[in-house]
């Protein structure tokens, strides 16, 4: 019986022997080892491919004196790149690698190659080599672990959203003119040197322009006699409405030859306490903090002038210096000044005959038109005429509309406000599409208008931070918005949007959607609208890892 048991025990340590004994075996039985791949389709982010691969060694098979070396390979149209090498090594290697031993084992390494052209079709695949006693042993076969690259996010749309700045143009214009005549203390009487005052004249001058400009309609004018605040109130009163009515015949007389007459209405202050405070405020009065004061304590007017007169150096000054300005009417003329309407403006742009525009007529008729062509010729004139950086900045959006980069640029940089919101944006724009994304992102950053905040969602999809690309991208009904979403895995939200956007990559993205869906027939008909529309598309899809299942209606 110990015979049998011990002939038993030498066939299976014999045979144990036989299983390590050869290095070679290890590629003999590759088999054995088995591998995988996350994700099993790889995915191009923010230009680089990222995969963890991970090998399992089953039992007895990595020899304690061998060392296998892993090399990572991404295969691709043009050529192939190496990943870093992962060194395993037996339990009686003494090295310094990771160590697998007899009972089996399993490591995860993460890998990541670069973007190059053409790694849209490609595949993943590891190499193995066996070093023993100064021999170097090759596995016959490279173990593949994913197939392709999808690229999806390259087809975000690099043009950026430039802002726009308002321009002020009016299409109703009210303009005010106003005259005053100051009269003796308690008269209501018109003095002859009052009517020979510029202010007079210009009033005058003001409501007859009506009659010679078919654009002015004259809306009133308004007549705020006033007493000062140094009589009873009995007196004021009745003095006050006078000096209105004094005021009101002098402005007939003024405008006897005035066509258009304008209605007149009546304010009478018995007592101007608000005038008074303001000249006090505005004097170089010594007391005027104290006589302001006794104004804030005092709310009864007799009080008021009581404790004033109190003062009595302080009152005299007041008596020759304040008090002459509130024995007043004053004449204020309202007239209405009819703009340009858009018809106007748009047959003077049509027969070229702007020259009479200010810089806000020129702004303004640039919106009446859908001609980037025309929006250009205007805000070009506008700039060059009158320097305003609003001019500047909506040349640069024309011609960044235009996709002449290189003008936007030029014109940007005249723009005198440089830390304007819509100037920085624009700014940002700019480098987007010269590809300088960090510069990009400052601008954009900088500005944070809602325009930039949206852009952001741009360098988002470019960064790979596909949540973040969807919330600044959001409710802007743009193909961003939809390829975001379709990054993000939000396929009902994109197919939500994209219902409304046909243009060739809309199309395009939509075929994505419906391949995803595994509709390879309205993947055809998609691709073939999207063709139609861009034919460099047709050579994309070829390569596009999405239509993988689909290539028969590609």
């Amino acid at each position: 019986m110990k015979n049998r048991i011990s002939l038993l025990m030498l066939a299976l340590a014999t045979l144990a022997v036989a299983a390590c004994s050869s290095p070679e075996k290890m590629k003999k039985q590759a088999d054995l080892v088995t591998t995988s791949c996350d994700p099993q389709v790889l995915e191009i982010r923010s230009d680089a491919i990222e995969a963890r691969y991970t090998i399992t060694f089953p039992e007895k098979y990595f020899h304690p004196k061998a060392t296998l070396e892993i090399t990572p390979v991404l295969v691709y149209q043009g050529g192939e790149v190496a990943g870093p090498v992962k060194v395993l090594e037996g339990e009686k290697v003494q090295g310094n690698n990771t160590i697998i031993p007899q009972i089996g084992g399993k490591i995860t390494q993460p890998v990541k190659f670069d973007y190059k052209p053409g790694m849209e079709a490609c595949h993943l695949e590891l190499r193995f080599q066996l070093l023993y006693s100064g021999k170097s042993i090759a596995f016959d076969q490279p173990r593949k672990l994913a197939d392709g690259a999808n690229a999806t996010y390259k087809l975000v749309a690099m043009d950026g959203k430039p802002s726009l700045l308002a321009h002020r143009y009016q299409k109703n214009i009210v303009t005010n003119q106003e005259a005053q005549i100051n009269y003796l203390v308690n008269s209501p009487s018109v003095r002859s040197s009052e009517l020979n005052k510029q202010d007079i004249k210009a009033l005058r001058d003001f409501l007859a322009s009506v009659d010679t400009d078919v654009r002015k309609q004259a809306k009133g004018v308004n007549i705020i006699s006033a007493a000062s605040p140094e009589g009873p109130i009995n007196v004021n009163e009745p003095l006050a409405v006078n000096r209105g009515k004094s005021a009101e015949n002098t402005l007939k007389n003024l405008t006897k030859k005035v066509k258009a007459k304008a209605p007149v209405t009546h304010t009478n202050i018995s007592e101007d306490w608000d005038g008074f405070r303001d000249l006090v405020a505005a004097s170089d009065i010594n007391d005027k903090d104290l006589i302001l004061r006794v104004l804030t304590m005092y709310s009864d007017p007799v009080v008021r002038e009581r404790e004033i007169k109190n003062m009595s150096q302080t009152f005299t000054v007041l008596k020759d210096k304040v008090l002459p300005q509130l024995r007043r009417s004053r004449m204020i003329a309202e007239v209405d000044w009819a703009n340009y309407t858009d018809q106007e403006l748009t047959e003077m742009v049509n027969t070229n005959n702007v020259e009479g525009l200010d810089v806000e007529g020129l702004l303004y008729a640039a919106t009446l038109f859908n001609d980037n062509n025309v929006k250009i010729n205007l805000y070009t004139k506008a700039a060059e005429k009158f320097n305003d950086y609003r001019a500047y900045n909506n040349l640069a959006c024309a011609q960044l509309m235009a996709n002449n980069v290189s003008a936007a640029k030029a014109a940007l940089a005249k723009a005198s406000n440089q830390n304007d919101a819509a100037v920085k944006n624009n700014a940002g724009v700019i480098a987007l599409r010269e590809n300088r994304i960090p510069d990009a992102v400052k601008a954009f950053t900088e500005s944070n208008n809602s325009d930039a905040r949206a852009n952001l969602g741009i360098t988002s999809i470019l960064a790979g931070n596909y949540p973040d690309a969807v919330s600044r991208l959001n409710s802007t009904n743009t193909f961003n918005e939809a390829l975001a979403n379709v990054l993000a895995g939000n396929t009902d939200k994109a197919a939500s949007v994209l219902n409304n956007l046909s243009d060739a990559k809309s199309v395009y993205l939509k075929a994505v959607l419906a391949a995803r869906k595994g509709d390879c027939t309205q993947v055809g008909n998609l691709l073939k609208d999207a063709y139609a529309k861009d034919g460099a598309l047709k050579q994309r899809a070829a390569t596009d890892i999405e239509f993988a299942k689909c290539k028969s209606n590609i």
